[in-house]
């Protein structure tokens, strides 16, 4: 009974420390302590995409500086990043490992020491 018990906290904070990491660069440090406590696989897949989403973004802002084109391949590439991020917290919420579409499971890879 205790190991089913222990079993269900464990996918309770999984399942919490995924929907944390898509919250801000903030929730994703927090997510990664309270992983580091207590690693689930859950927690660890959804760190990696959220890091990786973070890190496209904050490479895609760098078109906002290109004249005229950047700006509007930028504005596309927002609402890229937030339907990703938004697929992120859908997966989370319902406890699957589901990388985001096209480049989600690179970051599986790229982060894998996570």
């Amino acid at each position: 009974m205790e190991t089913n018990n222990r079993n269900s906290i464990n996918t309770s904070q999984g399942k919490t420390i995924a929907i944390v990491s898509y919250l801000t660069i903030i929730g994703t440090v927090i997510a990664f302590i309270m992983n580091k406590n207590n690693p689930t696989s859950l927690g660890r897949f959804h760190i990696r995409q959220s890091i990786g989403i973070t890190v496209i973004s904050i490479g895609l802002s760098v078109l906002n500086f290109v004249p005229v084109v950047g700006g509007i391949i930028a504005q596309i590439a927002s609402i890229l990043i937030l339907v990703a991020l938004i697929l992120g917290i859908i997966a989370a919420v319902k406890e699957e490992e589901k990388p985001t579409p096209f480049i989600g499971g690179l970051f599986q890879k790229w982060f894998s020491s996570i």
